[in-house]
């Protein structure tokens, strides 16, 4: 596995889209200061998931975008893709190659994709932890990274060679099954806390139920007699509807006759007001002819008076008062006065006459007026009693449409009243119906919580099978990274020593005999390293030498040159080496109870073998501890 193809495009420094191609092997950047050598390693971090922005070099992640030029506007997004050989299959993914993007937005915005499918920070992450690279980016070694790698913490140093080795996604895997675990172990206990108090419910549930039952029995016989009511209500409502309808059509029908019957009033009326009109002179004459009578009666009065007055003058005076008249004088007078006596009493008669037919006409005239007066009145009290049953009539019709009105209304409520009763009859059968099924699943429910409770007992055993795996991949972790530990330790503790060492391994051809360092000489096998680096101690950093005067020429070289201190080993040195692992020779041939030599994980050059006999000589490795009691 390695890099292909590097395309940059709005990354740092990198406005237009370019593209590195890197073939297998070292690939080399060089440029002068400034030219964007970092920023190449920067984007490589940046794709694989370095999420902070001051390994990136920056104060925040906007700052990896291109921000402009004097001659080239800012960009919006960076964007950096990255191609990787899988021909070995590496990668845990059915590609040869596997190309990974990531697009970071001005705004914030972030997308990753794997071959051009998008994908999540996670899923990036877990592909490349499969072959070793991880968040920690401990394959980037990049400016001031060296020292910070020298100088970490044992934690520091163990999260990398887990992340190098792959042992930290099994341990993410491991804290992720742990908690899923915990969960399990909280719903578990919930799960038991529900089932008791399920159980504990259940009886006054049942209760609860047959109480409800029962409720909807009396419900519904108190729906029924109260719909029973409403149809009786319903049928005397429509009896007493149709009765008031019959009442308003008797009504209607004598209204009409009343109608009728006030129209022939009405023309009798205005014929009794003509009969009047013509009668009018005629009454007007009969009065005038009374004021006539009468002054002919005043007048006759008079003319009695009169008559009287010369009658009582007619009568013969005493001798003495007419002794001095004449007789004939007196006769005369007495006949003119008899003849107008005659001629006044024949006008009283003709007056009395008149008089008398005056009075019959006057008589008869009042009888008239009278009798008009009556039939006007009664044609006056007709009329308004036929205006009063009217008014009766019209408000007994208004009446009854009012009756009518509220029956129709009340008719109305009854039905709403009744789709009402209805709903509510719907609503209480779909809840005991509900109810029912509520009790049914609670019965039901309990066997389900037993299913469920086997259930997750038996992924808690799964769980806690996958646990034991993950522990013995644990424990087979540990001991690589032990290894790994050991290595690095040395590693750490030749670069961290002031470099005599390589002083006079660079110096060889100053000083002949130098044969290089005694790590550099051996070839250990996979998994005898950290035993291999325990025996040999401090003397694995030791330079070999080529007799005592090539060490004695190697020490003057270090005091000149001020290089400090070194461990030397003589290569061909008979006896005792010079850390003091003194010991038999190996036997060869010889075999060891529960183990092998140590020798025998070790290959070098025949040069320096009787030395490494001689520091291995004593030293057997076993698989476990209590293998060495036998060893």
């Amino acid at each position: 596995m390695h890099l292909k193809t590097l395309t940059l495009k709005g990354f740092k420094s990198f406005a237009s889209s370019t593209t590195l191609h890197l073939e297998p092997g070292v690939t080399c950047v060089v440029g002068p200061n400034g030219s964007g050598k970092s920023n190449v390693v920067d984007a490589l971090a940046w794709v694989m998931g370095e999420q902070g922005a001051k390994s990136l070099r920056g104060g925040k992640m906007e700052d990896v975008i291109f921000s402009g030029t004097t001659g080239r506007a800012p960009l919006g997004r960076a964007e950096v893709s990255v191609t990787i050989d899988n021909s070995d299959g590496k990668l845990p993914i059915d590609y040869a190659e596997v190309t990974i993007s990531r697009t970071l937005f001005r705004n914030g915005g972030s997308e990753y994709a794997i071959n051009g499918e998008t994908a999540r920070l996670l899923d990036v992450q877990e592909l490349l932890s499969d072959s070793g690279i991880g968040r920690e980016m401990h394959v980037i070694v990049g400016q001031n990274r060296l020292t910070a790698i020298l100088e970490a913490t044992p934690e520091d140093r163990r999260g990398i060679i887990e992340e190098a080795a792959g042992v930290l996604k099994h341990r993410k895997r491991k804290e992720k099954a742990l908690r899923k675990l915990d969960a399990m172990q909280a719903n578990l206990v919930r799960l038991q806390d529900l089932t008791n108090e399920l159980r504990r419910q259940l009886k006054p549930l049942g209760r609860q139920a047959e109480v409800a039952r029962r409720a909807v029995v009396i419900q519904s016989d108190v729906r029924d007699a109260r719909l029973r009511l409403m149809a009786d209500d319903l049928a005397q409502m429509r009896e007493a509807l149709a009765a008031e309808v019959a009442d308003e059509t008797a009504l209607r029908d004598r209204q009409a006759q009343v109608d009728s019957l006030l129209v022939g009033l009405r023309s009798q009326e205005a014929e009794a007001e003509a009969a009047v009109e013509l009668d009018a002179p005629r009454v007007a004459n009969a009065q005038n002819t009374w004021f006539a009578l009468s002054g002919l009666r005043e007048r006759f009065n008079g003319l009695v008076q009169v008559g009287a007055e010369r009658t009582r003058h007619l009568q013969p005076e005493p001798e003495e008062e007419s002794s001095g008249r004449d007789p004939e004088q007196i006769e005369a007078e007495a006949r003119v006065l008899r003849e107008q006596e005659f001629e006044l009493g024949r006008e009283v008669e003709v007056a009395r006459e008149a008089l008398a037919a005056a009075e019959g006409a006057r008589h008869a005239a009042e009888q008239a007026a009278a009798l008009e007066e009556r039939r006007i009145a009664e044609a006056e009290r007709a009329a308004a009693d036929r205006r009063e049953g009217l008014a009766r009539v019209t408000g007994q019709v208004n009446a009854a449409r009012s009756r009518l009105e509220a029956r129709c209304n009340e008719i109305d409520r009854l039905q709403a009243s009744v789709a009402e009763a209805k709903q509510r009859g719907d609503a209480a059968q779909a809840e005991f119906q509900a109810i029912e099924v509520q009790v049914a699943g609670l019965d039901e429910g309990e066997l389900g919580l037993d299913d469920e409770y086997e259930q997750a007992v038996g992924l808690l055993e799964q769980a806690d099978a996958g646990v034991e795996e993950l522990r013995t991949a644990e424990s087979v972790h540990e001991r690589e990274r032990g290894a790994l530990s050991a290595r690095l330790e040395a590693l750490g503790l030749g670069l961290s020593r002031k470099d005599a060492a390589a002083v006079l391994v660079s110096a060889g051809e100053q000083v002949p005999g130098v044969l290089g360092s005694l790590a550099s000489l051996l070839h250990i096998e996979p998994g005898a390293q950290a035993a291999v680096a325990a025996a040999l101690g401090d003397i694995a950093d030791a330079v070999v030498v080529r007799g005592v005067d090539a060490a004695v020429s190697s020490l003057v070289l270090l005091k000149d040159q001020d290089a400090g201190r070194a461990a030397l080993v003589i290569a061909d040195l008979p006896g005792t080496g010079l850390a003091g692992a003194t010991g038999l020779p190996l036997e060869s041939g010889a075999s060891v109870a529960g183990g092998r030599w140590l020798r025998e994980t070790v290959r070098c050059d025949d040069e320096v073998g009787p030395m490494v006999d001689r520091l291995l000589s004593r030293c057997v490795l076993v698989r476990e501890l209590s293998d060495v009691a036998r060893a």
